[in-house]
Parts: structure tokens; sequence; C-alpha cells
């Protein structure tokens, strides 16, 4: 028998899941928490533009508030989706595309942990601090869960996936535990105990070795793509911003490793590149392991090395801005989030480089750069609230194996029957 189905029914499955909630339940994808990513960088922009004013400050936390909101949405719809549908997570984690969404889980996360950090820490004191530390431990389980088990799956698969159809989107999971590593900074800046502050710099150095290197190893493959088999797929446009996003957060999460703790001698400091070399030296100081030299050369090498990942970031913007500006026009999807968040840890790179070499060139560029995610934010969410009011954007194609697969049990239920 012959299967002929509409593009709902095909997106939504049987009839009794094609109206109301339950459409949007079971389509709705681990893409969405994309719009967290999204919401959340903007919010930690807002926060980190070297230029202070009020404004930006209570703008911070209005994005704030407003990612958390989102989050708990997402978070709250997923757990409902897989309860009610758990034939639906072997699907999805099967999809070599969609399950790499999984990964927006916890860096949507993270940057709500950052914010709690800038936020709520300074006027709520230690049981804020507390629940950030405890906060980010759950972030690293997850982003180490996905980081490791979607890139076995990947390499486990039994289909073999050509050179052409590699994407971007395959440093996805990897930057999930660069961003923890980035958000582990922040919690180290703010524990009082030393040995606890110790501990989670180290747990974030390792984060952080985990997914760099790994990434630069995506981004030769993926350049490879590109110079063999061209651009990718106009619908797949937009994920040439993705390289940014490891890159920009590589750098700033080394940054943030390294920022100078002479403003608070008995602790670590928050987010510059000098704080790897001084917190480095202040640790081995006494130490009969490394020479204490190994401080001073773990400074100048977290300078460089920041340095060296924004300019390797500044290739793949201008390849992404050249992208676009090639293929436009192209219609909107999710994938459109992806503008945001790479773009968003790039212009954080830039600013805390300006702070830490003190110059106005990277402050002013982040700031330029800070001002495009928001009017990008601007944009994206507008045509993400009108095709969630329409339904247009609850579509999850991982589930047309699942729907055929329904349809022949129920035709095999019938033939029994009959």
């Amino acid at each position: 028998m012959a299967k002929t189905t509409s593009h709902a029914s095909t997106a939504s499955g049987p009839p009794k899941y094609n109206v109301g909630w339950r459409r949007v339940v079971r389509n709705f994808s681990p893409s969405w928490f994309a719009v967290t990513m999204g919401t959340g960088i903007v919010s930690v922009l807002m926060n980190s533009i070297p230029f202070h004013t009020p404004v930006l400050y209570y703008l911070s936390i209005v994005f704030f508030v407003l990612n958390a909101a989102i989050f708990t949405l997402a978070l709250m719809t997923s757990v409902l989706r897989y309860t009610l549908y758990p034939e639906i997570w072997k699907v999805m984690i099967q999809d070599p595309t969609n399950s790499l969404f999984l990964a927006t889980v916890p860096m949507g996360f993270a940057t709500l942990i950052e914010m709690w950090i800038f936020v709520c820490v300074p006027h709520w004191g230690q049981w804020a601090v507390t629940v950030a530390w405890v906060l980010w431990m759950i972030d690293v389980v997850a982003a180490a869960s996905v980081t490791l088990s979607l890139s076995f799956i990947l390499i486990s698969q039994r289909h073999i996936t050509s050179l052409d159809r590699i994407t971007a989107l395959q440093l996805l999971p990897i930057a999930a535990t660069i961003v923890a590593a980035g958000a582990g900074a922040k919690v180290a800046d703010v524990l009082p105990n030393k040995q606890h502050a110790s501990g989670t710099l180290l747990t974030s150095f390792i984060l952080w070795g985990m997914g760099t290197p790994l990434a630069i190893v995506v981004l030769v493959i993926y350049y490879q793509r590109l110079a063999v088999h061209k651009l990718p797929p106009r619908e797949m446009i937009v994920s040439c911003f993705l390289p940014l996003g490891p890159l920009g957060f590589g750098g700033f999460g080394y940054v943030q490793l390294a920022r100078d703790p002479e403003k608070k001698p008995d602790l670590l400091t928050s987010c510059s590149i000098l704080y790897i070399g001084k917190v480095a030296r202040k640790l081995l100081e006494g130490s009969e392991i490394l020479d204490p030299i190994a401080g001073p050369m773990a400074y100048v090498l977290g300078v460089f090395i920041s340095l060296a990942m924004w300019s390797f970031g500044l290739i793949w913007l201008v390849f992404a801005l050249a992208t676009i500006l090639y293929s436009s026009p192209f219609p909107f999807n999710m994938g459109w989030w992806g503008f945001t968040f790479p773009l968003g840890v790039y212009a954080a790179n830039s600013m805390e480089l300006g702070i830490v070499l003190d110059l106005m060139f990277f402050k002013v560029f982040g700031t330029i750069l800070s001002a495009s995610v928001l009017l990008l934010w601007a944009l994206v969410g507008a045509h993400t609230a009108i095709g969630a009011w329409r339904g247009d954007l609850f579509y999850a194609p991982c589930l047309q194996k699942l729907i055929f697969r329904e349809e022949d049990q129920g035709e095999d239920e019938a033939e029994h029957r009959a």
C-alpha cells in the first residue's frame, strides 16, 4: 500500500497528534533551546560591554529573566514530550542532525548560570554562590555527557556520511564543554573557599581542553568540505556562523580563566586573559611539583592563545558574512538562531581582549558586534514568535521514520483483524 501523507501529518503523526497542544509537544525538537542560547548571550553581552551605563545593566536583567522563562518552558515541554511519547527519544537520538541540538540545552543553561553570578550573587550573598556552584556541576555533567555521547554516536553509526553532508552543526556537541568551561571560570571567581575555587578552575581547564582541540579538528574537516563541495544548501546556510562559537568562547573561556586577581588577592577573580598566569603562579607558589616560572609562562601563553583564536575566528567571520551576502535571500527557520550565539561569544571575546590589552579597537569592535547581536535577536525573535503562533515552526523531520513505522503497525493490525 502506497503511503501518501501531507506535510502536516508527516510532521505531527497520526490524526490524534495533529491538533492542539499534542502537536506542539510532539514536534518540540531540541533546536528550540537555541532560543535560550541566543537570548542568554544577549544578556551576557549587555552586562559585558565596557562602556557601562545603567540602561545596559537593566537591559541585561530583562533578557536574563526572559531567558529563564524561555528555558523553563522549553525544559518542561521537552520533559512532557519524552514522557508522553518515549518512542520519540530513540528516533531523535539516532537522527544525525536533530540529535546535535541536544548540546544547546547545557549551553543555554550555562548562560543562565553566568547571569545568576552577575545579577543575583552580589545581592543575595553566599547561598546564591552555592546555588551557582551546584547548577554549574549539573551543567558540567550535562555538557560532558553530550560531548562524549553524541561524538561517539556520530562515529559509531553504521550508515556512512559523505563529506558533502558534513556541516558546521557538528561543532554543537563539542562546544558544550567549552561553554561550561567559561561558566566555570565565573563560578570560581565567586567561591570563597580557595580549594573549591582551584578545583573548579582545574575542571574548567579540563573541559576547555576536551572541546577546543576537537573543535579545531572538525573545523579542518568542515573547511575541506567547503573547498571540495562548496557552500552548504540555502536552508543550512546560517550554520556558517557556527565556527565562531567554539573559537569565540574558546578564547573567551581562556580569557575568563586568566583574570588578574590583584583586585581580590585572596581569591580567584573574573574574566580576563591575565587570570591564567596569575592564578597558576599563585597555585604553584611553594609547590615542588613544577617550577614557579610555570606561572608567568602560562600568563604569556594564555595571551597569545586567546589572541590567536580571535584572529582565527576573524577569518571565519569574514567567510560567514560573505556567504550570507552571496546566498541571500534564504528561507527562515530555527537555524537562524545560529546567527546570535556564535557572533555573541566572538563579541564577548573581543571586548575581554580590549579590557586586558587596554586597546580601544577591541572594545569598540566588540561593542559594535554586541549591538548587531541585539538587532539580530530582535529580528530572529520576531520571526520565531510569528512562526510559533502560526504553528509553522513546530515541525520535527526526525519523526518521519516513526510516523511510517506507526502507519505500518496500524496496517498490520488492520490486516490481522481482517
